[in-house]
Formats: C-alpha cells, sequence, structure tokens
C-alpha cells in the first residue's frame, strides 16, 4: 500500500500541471533525463534508458537513426509539444525492438512511466547519416536465430536458448551489437580456443567485431535470450 501511494503522488506531480512540462525547452536525446550514454565508437552511440515509475524524460528530441530495444517493460505515455496533457497510455513489452529515422523528420517528445515497474531500453544512435559498406550474414542456416529487422541499416536476430540447447556457429560478417533480456549461464565456443563461460544480466550489451565464428551452449538452468545486430 505504501508502494502505491508514493506512486499515486509521483504521478500526480508530474500529471498535475502540464503548463511546466509545456515551458521546458526541448534537449537533444543524449542530453536527455534518464538517456545515459554508456558506449561510443566510430558507428555507433549506445544509451542505457532507464525510467523510474512516476518519471518523465523531460521534452527532447530524436534527430538521428536509431534501434531501440525493450528490456524490461513498462506501461508509458507520451506528450508532444502543444499537447495540454500526455497522450492514452501503451504497454512496452519486454523484447520488443524498433527501428526509427528521424533524420528528415525530427520527433520532440516527452515520455511519462505511468506504471508501477520501471522501464528499460537499450538505444543504440547511428553515428553517420550514411551506411558503412557492410554486407551483414545471413544466418538462415542457424535457425536457432530469427531475424526480427532488416533494413538499409542494420539486421537484427532473436535467439532463446532453453537449459542445454544450443546454438551452431555463426560468422558475422559486419560489427554490431549484442543486447541480453534475461540472466543465466552461456559458454561460447570459438575455433581453436577453450570454450568460455559467461553470465551475462538482463539489459547488458556486448559490442562484436566482424569474422569471429561463435557457437553458443546454454549451461545454465534458466532460459537465455538476447537480440544482435550487425550494421550495413
Amino acid at each position: 500500500m505504501k508502494r502505491f501511494i508514493l506512486t499515486f503522488v509521483a504521478l500526480a506531480v508530474t500529471f498535475g500541471n502540464p503548463a511546466i512540462a509545456q515551458d521546458e525547452t526541448p534537449v537533444p536525446v543524449l542530453k536527455a533525463p534518464y538517456h545515459v550514454p554508456v558506449f561510443k565508437n566510430e558507428y555507433v552511440t549506445l544509451l542505457n534508458v532507464y525510467i523510474p515509475p512516476g518519471r518523465s524524460t523531460g521534452y527532447h528530441i530524436h534527430t538521428t537513426q536509431s534501434v531501440s530495444v525493450t528490456v524490461e517493460p513498462a506501461d508509458l505515455s507520451d506528450q508532444i509539444p502543444g499537447q495540454a496533457q500526455p497522450g492514452p497510455a501503451r504497454h512496452a513489452a519486454s523484447g520488443g525492438a524498433s527501428y526509427s529515422d528521424n533524420r528528415k523528420q525530427t520527433r520532440t517528445h516527452n515520455a511519462f512511466n505511468v506504471g508501477t515497474t520501471p522501464y528499460h531500453l537499450i538505444m543504440f544512435l547511428l553515428n553517420s547519416d550514411k551506411p558503412g559498406g557492410f554486407t551483414p550474414s545471413s544466418r538462415a542456416d542457424v535457425p536457432a536465430y530469427v531475424q526480427i529487422m532488416d533494413n538499409e541499416r542494420v539486421r537484427g536476430w532473436r535467439l532463446v536458448l532453453e537449459p542445454g540447447q544450443s546454438a551452431a556457429a555463426v560468422t558475422p560478417q559486419a560489427p554490431g551489437l549484442r543486447v541480453f533480456l534475461s540472466e543465466g549461464d552461456l559458454a561460447e565456443s570459438v575455433p581453436g580456443q577453450p570454450d568460455r563461460g559467461m553470465h551475462p544480466k538482463l539489459g547488458e550489451f556486448y559490442w562484436q567485431d566482424p569474422g569471429l565464428t561463435r557457437a553458443l551452449h546454454n549451461i545454465g538452468t534458466t532460459r537465455v535470450e538476447f537480440l544482435e545486430f550487425e550494421l550495413k
């Protein structure tokens, strides 16, 4: 009951005075509250977005191409400049992935967490306006990898391994990212090297250079799930 009261009070403060929100000057997404840059290289800038219940991001502007992965689900509501109140709530489900291109038409909004659970999102911004000339792997011969995305800038897959299951080796042909949607125990096999155990946690990510052949085996007692992307 105490948690409910605190959440209700936070929401009342957040939504009770929309005039304050309307007076905000939008900031770039890299400067938005709860959007924390945690990794950058020549290809991407990665943001760890974590919005507690009852909090909002303030008005911020999206101007680039980006990919977003929902790690922890929540109920969200958006407000755009000129709106007196935020729009209807929507549910962001865990494991959802989306691609956005805001180069020609920028997006300005204020996102509110109107639920009772934190909203956790991993977002990577593409640093260049043009593809890098990479040709991602197809992975069609490894059905454990289910393709979830393929556009002008990125190709992505989902891998789910139950305890004891394995995924045959793949060789990424382009640089990219792996984002974990669960915690568990994996063994990674690279030809000519001893197997390497790892214990990824929810929301962890790994940058991957191309050319290294890897097979995976779930050596734990829980399901392991992640999304993996290769750039174009």
